[in-house]
């Protein structure tokens, strides 16, 4: 296990990332979803709260330019789970979970963004938090080492998370050009603090040229109620 501050602090641009894993304290299914950016249309977006979960949205809608890849919801709730991605196949994994499919089934009709050269891959994770038991999973689905020929499919399960632990997977292995895929299984971090002692430490740990908004939720594992903090740069 790695402190998930030196994690992010590690490289200046992570791309899109999604933590999820349980607070110190026991009580809490705690999830962490990140954007970064480089070009202007990619800075230029806020989260904003949508239901119970959240979209992204055109800070300046005059300098909005492709709106394909950056405007989605990354987080929606579906009964007693919470879907928590980094495109609109947050769509495809509720609307599949509601037809009987599983996390994963749902993800097949889907493949990295087809955004040449990087091919971006889709990163997906599925908290379930009911009546004090939590469980989630984890999904990546990227090209073979850059070749679009190819999607490779991953999922990671984990049952009984324990106490002040979590897993951090990320879309870039960091800055380039192409932009190098994540590689590897999702990183087990630390999950320590309250929610707004992680929020302030994840924001903070992020590279401050890159970073555009943050996502943080706090389920309390017994009642499912929860808390949500949202940190936007643009503001």
């Amino acid at each position: 296990m790695v402190k998930l501050s030196e994690e992010l602090k590690s490289t200046t641009y992570p791309g899109r990332g999604i933590v999820i894993g349980r607070s110190a304290d026991n009580q809490y299914a705690v999830t962490a979803y990140f954007i970064m950016g480089r070009s202007e249309n990619s800075r230029n977006r806020v989260f904003v709260e949508d239901g119970e979960g959240i979209r992204t949205q055109a800070f300046d809608p005059a300098k909005l330019e492709d709106p394909s890849l950056i405007i989605y919801a990354p987080v929606r709730v579906n009964h007693f789970y919470t879907v928590v991605t980094n495109g609109d196949q947050t769509d495809t994994i509720v609307d599949g979970m509601t037809n009987g499919k599983t996390f994963e089934e749902s993800l097949r009709s889907r493949c990295f963004e087809p955004d040449a050269p990087n091919y971006t891959p889709r990163i997906s994770g599925l908290m379930h938090v009911l009546t004090g038991n939590f469980d989630y999973q984890m999904s990546i689905l990227k090209s073979a080492n850059g070749d679009p020929s190819e999607c490779r499919r991953y999922t990671f399960s984990y049952d009984n998370p324990k106490a002040g632990q979590g897993h951090f997977i990320h879309t870039y292995m960091g800055d380039g050009n192409p932009l190098p895929s994540y590689e590897g299984e999702p990183t087990e971090v630390d999950i320590t603090g309250d929610i707004d002692e992680f929020t302030k430490s994840v924001w903070e740990s992020l590279n401050e040229d890159n970073k555009v908004s943050l996502f943080v939720r706090y389920i309390d594992i017994t009642t499912g109620k929860y808390e949500t903090r949202i940190v936007n740069k643009n503001k």
